[in-house]
C-alpha cells in the first residue's frame, strides 16, 4: 500500500524552481519497487538516498519507505547536493519494514543492461511492465516476490526474471506447471528452480548464452544460530568442579567438627563419671576356650 502522493513545488532563491513528488509505502520494499517501475535504463545511477538515478532535470531516489521524484526547472552542481540533505531528513521506516528485498543479490552481472531491473509483488505491476510471463503462470496466490532484468548476447536480448516463493516445495508445484508453457503464448522459455527460487529466461533462449544465463542463478541456504557468546556460571564445568571440592570440603569439615564433639563429650564423662558411664569392668566379659 501507498499514502497518498505529496506534491510540492519550491523555490530555490536565484537558481529555479523545484517540484517534487514524494509517496510513503509501508516498507522499503514496496518503496524499492515503485522506484524500479519509475527508473528508466537512460537514467544514470546517482549517490542519494538508498538508491538514486537521474535523466536530463530529473531525479529518482528513495530512501527506507519514502520514494521523490524530484524534477529541476535547471540543474546546477548543488543539484544533488540539495536532494542529500532532502534524503537525510527523511524518517526511516522501523524494524524490519526497512529492509531491503534479498533478490537483487542473485542477479548476474555479466551482460546485465544497466538500470532494466524491475521488481514486482502483484499482478498488476507485472502488466504494467509488459512482462514476457502472465499473472497466471506465476500465480500470485502463493505471494511471490518477481525480479526481472535485461541482458544482452550475441543472438539478441534477453529477460531474466526470478520468481521467489515461499518454500521450494511451492517452487517444484510451479516448475512442474511451467514446463512446456511459452512466451505471451508462442515462443518458448527456459526454467530452472534453484530451492525456493525459480529462474526464468526469455528472448532468444536458442543461444548458449540463454543457458549460462539461465545456470547462474544459485540459491544459498542462510542459516543463523542464536548462542550465548559467553558460558554461563550454570553450564561453566569448571564452576562444577569448584562446587564439587567445596561440598567436599564442607562435608569434612563437618564431620571433624562431630567428631570432635562426641569425643570430647567421651573424653569429659569419663573424667567426671570413671568407670560409670564408659568402659565399665562388670561389663566387660573374656570368653575362653579352653582348647587344650
Amino acid at each position: 500500500m501507498v499514502s497518498p502522493i505529496l506534491r510540492a513545488r519550491l523555490t530555490r532563491g536565484t537558481t529555479g524552481k523545484l517540484t517534487l513528488k514524494a509517496a510513503r509505502f509501508n516498507d522499503a520494499t514496496g518503496a524499492y519497487g515503485a522506484f524500479t517501475f519509475y527508473r528508466q535504463p537512460a537514467m544514470k545511477t546517482e549517490q542519494i538516498g538508498t538508491k538514486a538515478a537521474s535523466a536530463n532535470n530529473r531525479i529518482l531516489f528513495f530512501r527506507s519507505n519514502v520514494m521523490v521524484d524530484a524534477n529541476f526547472d535547471r540543474v546546477t552542481a548543488m543539484s544533488a547536493a540539495e536532494l542529500r540533505d532532502l534524503a537525510a531528513g527523511l524518517p526511516a521506516a522501523k524494524g524490519t519494514a526497512d529492509n531491503l528485498p534479498t533478490l537483487p543479490q542473485y542477479l548476474p552481472k555479466k551482460g546485465a543492461v544497466e538500470n532494466s531491473a524491475k521488481y514486482v509483488l502483484g499482478p498488476q505491476a507485472l502488466l504494467a511492465v509488459n512482462a514476457a510471463l502472465t499473472p497466471e503462470q506465476i500465480d500470485f496466490s502463493h505471494d511471490p516476490e518477481v525480479l526481472m532484468q535485461d541482458y544482452t548476447s550475441r543472438d539478441g536480448p534477453l529477460t531474466l526474471t526470478i520468481l521467489d516463493y515461499p518454500t521450494p516445495q511451492i517452487a517444484g508445484e510451479r516448475l512442474r506447471a511451467l514446463q512446456g508453457a511459452t512466451q505471451n503464448g508462442s515462443k518458448p522459455f527456459l526454467v530452472r528452480r534453484s530451492g525456493p527460487l525459480l529462474d526464468i529466461v526469455t528472448g532468444t533462449v536458442g543461444s548458449s548464452d540463454a543457458q549460462s544465463l539461465l545456470n547462474s542463478v544459485n540459491y544459498e541456504a542462510e542459516v543463523t544460530w542464536s548462542e550465548q557468546t559467553s558460558v554461563s556460571k550454570r553450564d561453566n564445568i569448571g564452576n562444577l568442579i569448584i562446587g564439587i571440592f567445596t561440598l567436599i570440603g564442607i562435608i569434612l569439615l563437618i564431620s571433624i567438627i562431630f567428631g570432635l564433639f562426641f569425643g570430647g563429650v567421651r573424653v569429659l564423662v569419663k573424667r567426671l563419671f570413671p568407670d560409670k558411664v564408659f568402659d565399665r569392668r562388670d561389663d566387660v566379659e573374656i570368653i575362653q576356650l579352653h582348647l587344650d
